[in-house]
C-alpha cells in the first residue's frame, strides 16, 4: 500500500525529496511509516542502487541526504504526542 497523501504531501515538502524518491521508497518496499521506521540509511541507499541498477545511487550525497531526512520525518512522525 502506498503512503496516504498526506504522507506524500508532507515527504515531498522536504528540500530534497520529490515525487521520484517517493516512488522509489514505495518500489522497495517502504510504502508506509511503519516500514520506513524499520530501515536504515545504508539499506534504503543498498536497495535504490539495486532498482537504479546503478552504483552512483548508494555514492550520491543527494540521495543520502534525501534518506536521511525521510527517516528523520518518520522518527518524528512517530514521537508520541
Amino acid at each position: 500500500m502506498p503512503f496516504t497523501a498526506q504522507e506524500r504531501k508532507e515527504l515531498t515538502a522536504i528540500k530534497g525529496i520529490g515525487d521520484t524518491f517517493v516512488n522509489r521508497l514505495e518500489q522497495m518496499g517502504f510504502d508506509s511509516v511503519d516500514k520506513l521506521a524499520e530501515a536504515s540509511v545504508d539499506f534504503i541507499l543498498l536497495a535504490g542502487s539495486q532498482i537504479t541498477k546503478s552504483s552512483c545511487y548508494k555514492n550520491s550525497p543527494q540521495a543520502r541526504k534525501a534518506t536521511e531526512e525521510a527517516i528523520y520525518w518518520v522518527e518524528e512522525k512517530m514521537k508520541p504526542l
